[in-house]
């Protein structure tokens, strides 16, 4: 089914007043309330149906009857910024300047008007059922809560999952997996002068990191690890008696994420062995991909390219990321991920976003979603 070009025309002065309001409106990962919120009212003023779950997500239900297969598209609320006052934003030479503007708000803004668009024309999927959804905690530490709470919800029912997230080059269609640690160090520390010769947590949480970026990374798939941040002491003449950090380390190939976790689990035990305290704590965990059909997955992939390509001329290639899709994919599940807008600065304060890309990023929303209609 294709959508009338006449409607979007009239669509996009909207849509672009609804990306400025929802883009302003602070949402770090497991602090969405305020835009989970908006976007319930949002729905409903629009006569679509819809509800907030538990993990906050917004979910809009089409077709569902309660046993019958569901396909999933969805785009993310959360944004990689701590704010919880609204966000700063302007408008100057045909872009909207506003940290997570594009990544991945206006791809919630697409989901949101694919919503209207199916309400306001009264369309009925066929035996398929469609879940619209504004998704929560997909960045950071959010460890994909919102999706993990979606496939809890509607368990092996979703046959196809489809996140707006990212570019339009490429069709991201396996998972690079991660395991995401805090890492904590401590020692008896004491006055610089006078204890001088203890132990110092932040020496020692050094020279842990020193080991950890000794590894050769398994010869298989792309495997990588980062120390991310690094705190602790109290003062300059004081021996630290703690000292913490948060790594990672990602893989597209499950074995890889094993080898990893051994090698880091082996090096903390080298330095419990001398007595040091040393806490782990997994705050993430992000799966690799599953075993998924290889004739559904290039089937989705197949036709979400040649939408891809009608819209904008591509021919976009098969990549590898760490995005919502590891759920599904995970579970076996077809799953993409791709986007529609452009944009440039993302996960920095400078992010912005073309204006004139928002029809862009509306129409493919629409054409991905109204696949799914007869």
């Amino acid at each position: 089914m294709k959508f009338d070009s006449n409607w979007l025309e009239k669509a996009t002065a909207e849509a672009y007043e609804l990306l400025l309001t929802l883009a302003q409106i602070p949402a770090p990962s497991g602090k969405e309330e305020k835009r989970a919120a908006f976007c319930l009212d949002w729905f409903r003023n629009a006569g679509v149906e819809a509800f907030v779950d538990d993990a906050l997500n917004v979910i809009c239900p089409m077709g569902d009857r309660g046993d019958n297969p569901l396909v999933v598209i969805m785009a993310h609320s959360d944004v990689v910024f701590p704010d919880l006052t609204p966000l700063p934003l302007r408008v100057e030479d045909g872009k909207i300047h506003c940290p997570g503007v594009g990544d991945d708000t206006a791809n919630a803004v697409a989901v949101m008007m694919a919503a209207k668009y199916v309400a306001q024309n009264k369309l009925i999927p066929g035996e398929t059922g469609l879940l619209l959804v504004v998704n929560s905690c997909e960045e950071g530490l959010g460890n994909l809560r919102g999706t993990r709470a979606l496939m809890d919800r509607y368990g092996d029912r979703i046959t196809e999952f489809i996140s707006l997230d990212g570019g339009r080059n490429s069709i991201v269609d396996e998972a690079v997996g991660s395991h995401r640690y805090k890492i904590e160090v401590e020692t008896e520390g004491g006055h610089s002068f006078g204890a001088f010769g203890n132990r110092n947590a932040i020496a020692y949480l050094a020279s842990l990191i020193d080991t950890l970026y000794t590894m050769k990374v398994p010869d298989m798939g792309r495997t990588t690890y980062n120390v991310g941040t690094i705190s602790g002491g109290t003062s300059v003449n004081t021996i630290a008696q703690h000292a913490e950090m948060l790594y990672e380390y990602r893989s597209d190939v499950r074995e890889a994420l094993e080898i990893m976790k051994k090698h880091l689990m082996a090096a903390v035990e080298f330095y419990r062995a001398k007595g040091v305290e040393v806490k782990v704590t997994l705050l993430g965990d992000r799966p690799c991909s599953g075993d998924v059909d290889p004739l559904a997955k290039q089937a989705l992939f197949n036709r979400t390219a040649a939408i891809l390509n009608r819209h904008f001329g591509v021919e976009p290639g098969h990549s590898s990321g760490s995005t919502d899709c590891n759920i599904p994919l995970s579970l076996g599940i077809p799953a993409v991920c791709l986007g529609g807008f452009r944009g440039s600065g993302v996960h920095t304060r400078e992010e912005y976003l073309e204006i004139d890309s928002i029809p862009e990023g509306i129409g493919l929303a629409l054409d991905l979603t109204l696949q799914y209609f007869e």
